[in-house]
């Protein structure tokens, strides 16, 4: 494997080589040449016993592509170093300063800035494992090896070409960058450590902000390569589910900085950019790192000089390092214009990038005194960056700046140098005490390898990270809560990064979400409120989402709940049914409790029932009275004054029971009511078929040589009475003893209304009992009909037959009156078909009588009734 290696690096070595030979410069007529800036320099370092390797990207800078009608350029222009430079410094000389930390070792660091280049990646990879003047790996001329551990915050597709170079020499490998997605997979980077969580958030959390915010109608700008369709693919997903449509999605492509952002736009790769930038979409979720952060401002910048972006946009984006929100403060109107958000990861003692103005203008001050750069190599070597060594003598800031700058420093790179150097501690203590027990010992500066650290990384990353208030997944990536930022204006505020909420999972899956919108200062453009982003007005509270057919699943109709249910929600995707005692009001936005109905003695309906109840049992009353005081009369006489009395009695129960069907129902008025009627009116109808028989016989009897004389008396007509109510009480019996009637609520049929009644029971013996009634009824009708021709002197079948005909009457018209009315009027309709029974017998039968009695007593004699009737 090593052969390999070497053997490539050759041919890359001769290839790099022709470029500097003079004889071939000579002779080629295009010549080729590298040009480097002569102002800028890009490797820094400090000897020591121990060497922590710093690769950094976040770098303001351009690299300009290779042009094959030009010579080829290695370009670079960089301003502000010193962002990461000095917290790497100070944290080393802080360590060294620490006798009991490190005793009898100093660290000193090698620092390369690769500017997001592969290339220059992989050349700090070389110069990093030649320790010649020549980038020929392994080849160390008698030089100690002295490398202890990289450090690099690279982005993700140059992870691997770190790992690549690191994993042959198990060098440790430690990142510690807020925007690099690593793929967590230790068996394919068994040597690679994280000293921060994973800085994306759950793509969840991202969905549960723009809920909060009723925000449904959003875009989408992802990066133009393998992550960002990875990307892509699990927001839309994850969009589908949540009810948000996203109308335009567009990429951020690989730009070339050597062209001009008006040139670039030219370009097609750009137009589903510019038609997700300049369309009315006002809340971009993106997916952003340094390079891409600042491409899309630049492309903000040229719209905005051309008039052709529309302002007042929401940015989200779920990963932003200090210097990429610097730089959308410094070129973009954050204030006035714009409002961004982003997610940052929740640590303890985690930096605030509160005051940023203060914090670059001290590590520019201190870090252009700290180094003292020249051209190290001879001419024909091929490392030509310029070194820039630390100065030995330079006066270090004061105690108190050095903290603050370490305390403020935004990479987070300081607290790693400080975790290797407890590591190497714990190493070198390790490897101490197992050579002071090997036969001749002695002492040697170097006892530590790189890869004998790998054991104590691994039990100080868990120890580290759980400290922090971070816990690991099933997969053994760290994962933690994130604060959810708003950022304004860092050089006008002291406060340019508001906390708006928090995302803390509750699971490895599921996230929970808390935002306090009073501390969202929204910009001026949007008149200090909320932005409205949805593809249809939202539904209101008592509505429901009807999706439109063919359309995209956030825009909807919106449809009143039904009857019985409500939404309390905007939005609602189904309405939720009210309990039993409730119903929903005529906005459908709450239950309301049911007013309870039955039929009451306070109401009206109830009122005139049991008033014309009570005047009719007094009138019955009165005649039962009449009678009684006229009983020696010839018209009393003549008509079986027991039957009569029977029958008014009757009668008069009929109407006081009435009375039991107006009220709450209670156990005991539902128990009786219903057979207390049925047996009472059974005893009437009885009692008037006993009447109408009576009179037949009695007219059959007054014949010569008749037999029927013998059925004359009271025995006939008591029978008649027994039987007939007797069958009655029975079916009453066997109703009460198989299934009672009994109190019951009724929350369905009347809509708003808890319908209090008694439930029969047994429906079929309720329906048998009536219809044993109106057997009688019948058949009392029917003989009361066949004889209404008899002698008018004695017939009273005529009046019964009309009192029957009523009766029956009554009767046919309750049964579907009853079947179709609901709650309380089926009560009045009950005692409705009770009185006017009742009413019709006592009309109909004794009225004419009371008229004899009372007006016409000349006629309330025995001649008088002998008298047939012409």
């Amino acid at each position: 494997m090593c052969q390999m290696f070497l053997l490539l690096h050759k041919q890359v070595f001769l290839l790099q080589l022709l470029s500097q030979i003079p004889c071939a410069y000579m002779l080629m007529k295009c010549p080729l040449k590298v040009i480097i800036e002569e102002k800028e320099w890009f490797h820094y370092y400090k000897p020591g016993d121990y060497l922590i390797t710093g690769i950094m990207s976040g770098i303001v800078s351009r690299l300009y592509q290779f042009s094959f009608s030009e010579p080829p350029t290695h370009q670079l222009k960089s301003e502000n170093t010193f962002y990461h430079l000095l917290p790497f410094l100070l944290a080393v000389h802080e360590i060294n300063q620490n006798s009991r930390l490190l005793p009898n070792i100093t660290l000193g660091y090698n620092i390369y800035q690769n500017f997001f280049s592969a290339r220059l990646t992989y050349e700090a990879m070389m110069d990093l494992v030649s320790t010649g003047q020549e980038n020929i790996p392994n080849y160390r001329c008698g030089r100690q090896k002295n490398l202890l551990a990289v450090l690099e915050e690279v982005d993700s597709e140059l992870f691997d070409h770190v790992s690549n170079v690191l994993s042959i020499y198990k060098i440790p490998q430690i990142n510690y960058s807020v925007i690099n997605q690593i793929a967590e997979q230790n068996k394919h980077f068994p040597f690679s450590y994280r000293m921060t969580p994973n800085q994306k958030p759950p793509y969840s959390a991202i969905f549960k902000l723009l809920l909060h915010f009723h925000w449904t109608w959003i875009g989408l700008l992802s990066l133009d390569n393998d992550r960002g369709e990875k990307f892509k693919r699990s927001l839309e997903a994850l969009a589908l589910k949540s009810g948000i449509c996203i109308a335009l999605s567009g990429t951020i492509p690989e730009a070339n900085m050597k062209t001009s952002a008006r040139n670039t736009l030219m370009q097609e790769k750009w137009e589903m950019f510019l038609s997700l930038i300049k369309s009315q979409i006002k809340i971009i979720v993106c997916q952003l790192d340094f390079k891409a952060s600042g491409i899309l401002i630049s492309v903000i910048q040229e719209l905005d000089k051309s008039k052709k972006f529309i302002v007042g946009r929401v940015w989200i984006a779920t990963t932003l390092t200090a210097l990429s929100v610097v730089l959308f403060d410094l070129l973009v109107d954050l204030q006035n214009k714009y409002a961004l958000f982003s997610f940052l990861i929740q640590t303890k003692g985690r930096t605030q990038y509160y005051d940023f103005k203060s914090y670059t203008s001290m590590v520019t001050v201190y870090g252009k005194e700290a180094f003292q750069c020249s051209i190290s190599s001879p001419l024909l070597s091929k490392k030509v960056w310029k070194k820039c060594k630390e100065k030995e003598n330079w006066e270090f800031p004061p105690h108190d700046v050095i903290a603050r700058i370490l305390s403020q420093d935004p990479s987070g790179i300081s607290k790693v140098i400080q975790n290797v150097a407890w590591v190497l501690s714990a190493a070198s203590s390790s490897q101490q005490s197992k050579r002071r027990m090997q036969v001749g010992y002695y002492e040697s500066s170097q006892i530590v390898q790189p890869w004998q650290l790998h054991r104590f990384l691994r039990n100080f990353q868990h120890h580290n990270i759980s400290r922090d208030g971070i816990y690991f997944d099933e997969n053994g990536v760290p994962l933690g809560d994130f604060d959810i930022m708003h950022w304004t204006s860092f050089w006008e505020k002291s406060d340019a990064g508001v906390k708006i909420g928090s995302v803390e999972r509750e699971n490895s899956s599921e996230v929970k979400i808390s935002i306090n919108q009073s501390a969202i200062q929204w910009p001026t453009l949007f008149n200090k409120t909320v932005p409205y982003s949805r593809c249809t007005e939202s539904c209101s509270p008592g509505y429901v989402k009807l999706v439109r057919e063919g359309a995209p699943v956030c825009c909807y109709d919106c449809s009143l709940c039904m009857k019985g249910t409500f939404s309390v929600q905007e939005d609602a995707s189904h309405c939720d049914k009210c309990p039993d005692d409730h119903h929903s009001n005529k906005k459908r936005d709450q239950c309301v409790p049911k007013t309870i109905s039955f039929l009451s003695y306070e109401e009206l309906l109830g009122f005139i029932l049991a008033f014309f109840a009570i005047v009719l049992s007094l009138t019955t009353a009165f005649i039962l009275g009449t009678f009684i005081k006229y009983r020696e009369t010839p018209i009393v006489k003549a008509n079986n004054c027991q039957l009569t009395y029977i029958l008014l009695v009757s009668l008069l129960l009929s109407f006081l029971t009435s009375l039991l069907f107006i009220g709450r129902p209670m156990k005991m008025t539902c128990f009786l009511r219903q057979t207390i009627f049925s047996i009472v009116f059974s005893v009437a109808v009885s009692s008037v078929l006993a009447k109408t028989v009576m009179v037949v016989v009695a007219f059959l009897a007054t014949k010569p040589g008749s037999s029927m004389r013998k059925w004359l008396g009271k025995s006939l007509a008591n029978s008649i009475v027994l039987s007939c109510s007797g069958i009655q009480v029975g079916i009453c019996m066997i109703w009460l003893g198989i299934f009672p009637p009994f109190p019951d609520s009724d929350f369905h049929s009347q809509p708003g209304h808890i319908l209090l009644q008694c439930n029969e029971g047994s429906v079929a013996m309720f329906y048998t009992a009536l219809g044993y009634m109106g057997f009688l009824a019948a058949i009392c009708f029917l003989v009361a009909f066949l004889a209404r021709k008899l002698p008018g002197s004695f017939n009273e079948a005529k009046l019964i037959t009309f009192s029957m005909l009523v009766f029956c009457s009554v009767w046919i018209s309750f049964v579907p009156t009853y079947l179709s009315s609901k709650g309380k009027y089926i009560v009045a309709v009950q005692i409705f078909s009770i009185l006017a029974s009742s009413l019709g017998l006592l009309i109909c039968i004794f009225i004419p009588k009371c008229y004899i009695i009372i007006l016409r007593p000349a006629m309330n004699t025995k001649e008088n009734l002998m008298i047939k009737n012409h």
